[in-house]
């Protein structure tokens, strides 16, 4: 057997801990930047194992696995997620989250669970192996500044020469996996407004500033910045999530506090939607007669796949199309954004998606939705796909 075929075969011998390591994470969610339990169960997996198990960012959880292959060869990165997120599951499953408010939600425990089975067998084989492969299991995707960073600013991945990195989504079976080229997932900022009025009796409005009529006209007014203020063929969404106003029916609030997100496909609109959310304030707080403070944060950059090493992704998977998987589609830009843009901006390599629809149900849950489910079928391709992905790249010369 050539390489690829043992990987498999060893792959195909860990499905069934993958699942279990899937479920344990699944029960057991931490959210970002807190991630102690999950972190220990990581390095646990690895203690007994002939690798270099480090932690490269101080203070955080953070952990790289270091296999060095018997032959020489490119070093090549892959990353999986381990944070959960503050949503409470409504999932009836018997691994069902324990932690009250916390769920996995965006699949990040099928992320850490097939990068455990893969460096499982990558280990077995490293004699075979070419290269180095550093295994990089990433705290705090789902939180800004977000764990890639930290990640790099460490220095720890400065050898890489390609990295890839996967997610699970249930927009399709798990026998299709997708792609996109140059620009595929968005940029994305966040902000809170607060509008400082001065309230008083619903039925004297005249002897107020009223900070819900200025709130108000701050969300309807932001939606022209991407229809008025952008080009046409860029994508731009601006999204007001939270609009906090508690008050009775008889009084005219002093406060409100406006959360939302902007997001974008071109980096060059990050800084432009901000002063345009800016100038929006200021012109609702001179026609209101209001003050107000902005908490804008920049968040993640613009995912950028680099179309060399996706045209690589797609010949090698192509070569396997029919085997574990039966459609290889290639997908528009996606508006969500990801943490993992941060290593695509300094290291060539490529990030792309693995269906996890459940077979029984036809309308299944996106990510982020306290119904969310996984097809636990998808750890086996994605294991597989990205298994194969390194062994490639791992020996190629270009």
């Amino acid at each position: 057997m050539n390489t690829k075929e043992i990987l498999f075969e060893k792959l195909e011998e860990k499905e069934d801990e993958m699942i279990q390591h899937r479920r344990y994470l699944h029960q057991h969610p931490e959210l970002s930047f807190q991630e102690d339990a999950t972190a220990q169960y990581i390095k646990d997996f690895y203690k007994s194992k002939e690798v270099t198990v480090t932690q490269p960012v101080l203070g955080s959880n953070a952990i790289i696995v270091e296999i060095k292959g018997g032959q020489p060869g490119k070093t090549i990165g892959l990353r999986a997620d381990f944070d959960a997120l503050p949503i409470q599951e409504e999932v009836d499953v018997p691994f069902k989250s324990t932690n009250e408010g916390v769920m996995h939600a965006c699949g990040h425990d099928a992320h850490t669970a097939y990068l455990l089975g893969l460096a499982d067998a990558l280990i077995e084989i490293k004699d075979e192996l070419s290269g180095t492969v550093k295994i990089i299991h990433q705290h705090a995707e789902e939180m800004p500044p977000g764990g890639a960073q930290q990640v790099m600013q460490s220095g720890a991945l400065n050898d890489l020469d390609e990295i890839y990195g996967i997610h699970v989504v249930p927009v399709a079976g798990t026998d299709v996996i997708g792609y996109n080229k140059g620009n595929a997932f968005a940029g994305s900022s966040t902000f809170t407004l607060t509008i400082n009025g001065l309230g008083g009796h619903a039925a004297s409005p005249h002897k107020t500033h009223d900070a819900l009529i200025a709130g108000t006209n701050f969300v309807n007014t932001l939606q022209t910045i991407v229809s008025r203020r952008i080009d046409p063929s860029e994508m731009g969404v601006i999204t007001v999530g939270a609009f906090d106003a508690p008050g009775g029916a008889n009084v005219i609030q002093d406060k409100v506090t406006i959360k939302g997100t902007a997001r974008y496909l071109n980096d060059d609109l990050e800084q432009f939607m901000y002063e345009e959310i800016e100038k929006v304030a200021k012109s609702v707080a001179v026609g209101f007669d209001v003050t107000y403070d902005l908490d804008y944060q920049f968040g993640y950059p613009v995912l950028y796949n680099h179309p060399a090493q996706t045209e690589q992704v797609v010949d090698i998977l192509t070569a396997s199309k029919g085997d574990y998987f039966e459609h290889l589609v290639e997908i528009p830009s996606v508006s969500g954004s990801e943490d993992f843009a941060y290593y695509l901006k300094e290291i060539p390599g490529a990030f792309f998606i693995v269906s996890c629809k459940p077979e029984d149900i036809e309308a299944p849950y996106m990510n982020h939705h306290p119904k969310f489910e996984v097809n636990e079928d998808a750890l086996l391709v994605a294991a597989k796909a990205v298994g194969e992905i390194a062994i490639n790249r791992l020996s190629a010369t270009d």
